[in-house]
């Protein structure tokens, strides 16, 4: 959806992205008019949204408040009318990060569902999580960004083993504070380090 800083990209079909909450909605305009303004956006005319108005606003499921400025709205309020919107544009690619956080488990299941019959119809989904449950649910590749390097891309399966190694590894403790729990002086080893780490980045401790 961005200009790439190099390289080139090339996209085959209508994108539809929910990477941040109430992107691309205007604050002053009411979720009935933000539907209008995101379809227009998609290239759908007056007529194709009209004709998908009530379905969004049933999936999205705010009542009354789908007629009210979007300023007032909640993030799970804002993530509902969005993810509805983005899911009733007929996208050829589909592009989700992070939003299925938000809402309570009967909508995630919803937006689940709701991904798995775009799939279904041979949409691509592209999905950004931090929730092994999500990957597993709706990828059937995968790769882990891990400090800053990318994976190669693999079956979602084998991705996930490596990113829970990862996650292991990176809570299990180093070989100095075992070291400083066996001795019991683990309170001055986390100060030290405390102290190292904001000295390496210019701030102070307090």
């Amino acid at each position: 959806i961005l200009k790439p800083t190099s390289g080139t990209v090339q996209v085959k079909g209508r994108v539809s992205a929910l990477l941040e909450l109430g992107a691309g909605f205007n604050p002053e305009f009411t979720g009935r008019e933000n539907v209008y303004f995101q379809g227009a956006v998609m290239g759908l005319t007056r007529a194709e949204m009209d004709a998908r108005c009530d379905d969004i606003a049933a999936f999205a499921d705010i009542g009354d408040f789908i007629d009210q400025p979007v300023r007032i709205y909640s993030s799970g309020m804002f993530v509902r009318l969005a993810f509805a919107v983005a899911v009733h544009v007929d996208p050829d690619i589909l592009i989700i990060d992070e939003v299925l956080a938000v809402g309570d488990a009967i909508f995630q299941q919803k937006c689940i569902d709701q991904i798995s019959m775009l799939q279904s119809q041979g949409t691509t989904i592209i999905v950004v999580s931090h929730n092994p449950y999500h990957i597993e649910r709706l990828c059937h590749q995968a790769a882990v960004l891990h400090r800053g390097r990318l994976s190669d891309l693999r079956p979602a399966k084998e991705i996930l083993a490596q990113y829970h190694e990862m996650v292991q590894e990176d809570m299990s403790p180093s070989p100095a504070l075992n070291e400083h729990l066996r001795e019991g002086s683990h309170e001055l080893y986390f100060e030290r380090v405390l102290i190292e780490n904001a000295s390496a980045s210019g701030a102070n401790v307090v």
